[in-house]
């Protein structure tokens, strides 16, 4: 059992940390209704639209979810000088975030995931969007914003939330690297295919099952312990990786940390049985917990604990959302202290 005074001091240990959070930003837009009949036209379902709903999603996520444990996001990405663009940065204004991170390219689209919802079944996916890579003088722009806001004030820790929509390139993770290095910030990513290979020597890498597979080019399920245990181990030797934090869906999370005497501390955190309404977001909240534990010094097993938990809490509910503190805290006590807390 972990002591009381240990998980209340670390989330306290949160508050005011601060964050530069890199990466592909998008709004979540959810078009909810209900269907009693098909259309004559094809045979799909007619959904008589009854709501319409926009969420800040990717990196931006990511800074909620932080902003709600009582960290400090500074948000680092590009989005499109367009309608959505605008609106985006109305949904930071309402959340209380800054926008001195962010820059306008009228060579992009702002990212736009539309979910349709008929009878509370998602029926179908739409986005809108642009992947390709940002150009020079965008990649520059954001660069130097990046530089300025990390030399203004202390930077605890950098998160790269890696969508592969093109705001995150190759030229950008090592001119990031070389900063953070210099400042000794710790890096913590959440990785796609595209740019896996590229984030040799960061503090953590969180890759799901899919990610390890295509990145390390492997076949099969790594249904395995020992499998999966060979893949982690292969791919903190290829990037010189400290800590992996491999999330396994239903059945968890697997984690291993290259300590400093060189030992090396790993092992598997059973998912808790839950009812899932949807796992969009998870990822983003994982990355989200591991960066403020990162930021705390926590040990590894209890990082990996704590975000197999408030990643588990997240998929509770209908659509991107972020993680509650207090109630992250609450189930933290009760399953970590054996602890009956009092509503």
């Amino acid at each position: 059992m972990t002591e009381k005074s240990t998980i209340t001091s670390l989330f306290q240990s949160f508050e005011n940390k601060r964050f530069l959070i890199i990466g592909d930003v998008m709004i979540d837009a959810y078009l909810w209704g209900s269907v009693d009949r098909v259309s004559s036209e094809a045979p799909v379902p007619i959904v008589r639209l009854n709501k319409r709903e926009s969420r800040l999603g990717g990196a931006a996520n990511v800074a909620l979810n932080i902003q709600n444990m009582g960290g400090i996001p500074v948000l680092c990405s590009v989005t499109g000088n367009d309608e959505k663009g605008i609106l985006f940065r109305e949904l930071l204004d309402e959340k209380g975030l800054g926008k001195e991170g962010l820059v306008s390219s009228d060579n992009r689209l702002t990212t736009v995931k539309f979910r349709v919802f008929g009878n509370n079944v998602q029926m179908l996916r739409v986005d809108e969007e642009v992947a390709h890579e940002l150009g020079e003088n965008e990649s520059q722009r954001l660069m130097r914003k990046i530089e300025d806001l990390a030399g203004r004030e202390h930077v605890d820790a950098i998160v790269f939330e890696d969508y592969d929509k093109g705001v995150i390139s190759p030229g950008l993770i090592e001119c990031v690297l070389g900063m953070a290095k210099k400042r000794d910030i710790p890096v913590v990513v959440d990785p796609k295919k595209k740019n896996f290979l590229n984030y040799r020597g960061v503090s953590l890498i969180k890759p799901n099952l899919k990610e390890l597979r295509d990145g390390l080019s492997l076949n099969g399920e790594l249904s395995d312990p020992v499998q999966l245990g060979r893949a982690v181990g292969t791919l903190q030797e290829k990037l010189q990786v400290d800590t992996v934090l491999a999330t396994l869906s239903e059945r968890g999370i697997f984690y291993s940390r290259r300590e400093a005497d060189g030992r090396v501390n790993a092992g598997s955190i059973t998912a808790y049985i839950r009812d899932v309404a949807d796992v969009s977001g998870a990822g983003d909240t994982v990355i989200s917990l591991a960066a403020l534990c990162i930021a705390a010094g926590a040990p590894v097993e209890l990082l990996a604990r704590i975000c197999n938990l408030a990643g588990g809490q997240v998929c509770e509910r209908v659509g991107v959302v972020p993680v509650d503190k207090e109630r992250l805290l609450d189930e933290a006590l009760r399953k970590f202290c054996d602890i009956e807390v009092v509503e």
